[in-house]
């Protein structure tokens, strides 16, 4: 809002004091540096031919409104890539919870399998076999899920 203002105030300044043609000079100073100013402090100064135009307000406007929408897009880009950002490092972190939940479950699946002497399924009990079968198949998921 500000920076608008002052653009508006500029640019009217610009409008009231017209096109100003002015020499400019150059010439070199007591120490040997050249300097250039309209108004020379010592003579003889040499009178550079600058040629100079009219600021086209018009143009001026069109510019300032287009770097600004430019800066507006740019805002928006930024926000949106921080909010990609942050849903990626929640599912991230959703991800790693469940992950977590899992291997707790692996691991006492396989605790109740290693320490219990019978196992109950399918109505019956497990012979030995299968209840090797069962903590391998146990062990092995905790495995793949406790990575």
């Amino acid at each position: 809002m500000l920076r608008t203002l002052f653009m508006l105030t500029a640019a009217t300044a610009v409008l009231v004091a017209g096109p100003v043609a002015a020499d400019v000079y150059k010439f070199k100073d007591d120490k040997g540096n050249v300097l250039y100013t309209d108004k020379p402090s010592t003579l003889p100064a040499e009178r550079l031919n600058i040629q100079s135009q009219k600021t086209d307000v018009v143009a001026a406007q069109t510019r300032t409104q287009d770097e600004m929408k430019r800066l507006q897009e740019a805002d928006k880009a930024n926000q949106a890539a921080a909010g990609q950002a942050k849903d990626q490092q929640q599912a991230a972190q959703q991800s790693a919870t469940a992950k977590a939940d899992q291997c707790t479950k692996a691991r006492q699946r396989y605790d109740s399998y290693m320490n219990s002497q019978r196992l109950y399924g399918e109505r019956r009990y497990l012979s030995d076999a299968e209840l090797d079968a069962a903590r391998a198949s146990a062990k092995a998921s905790m495995d793949v899920m406790c990575k």
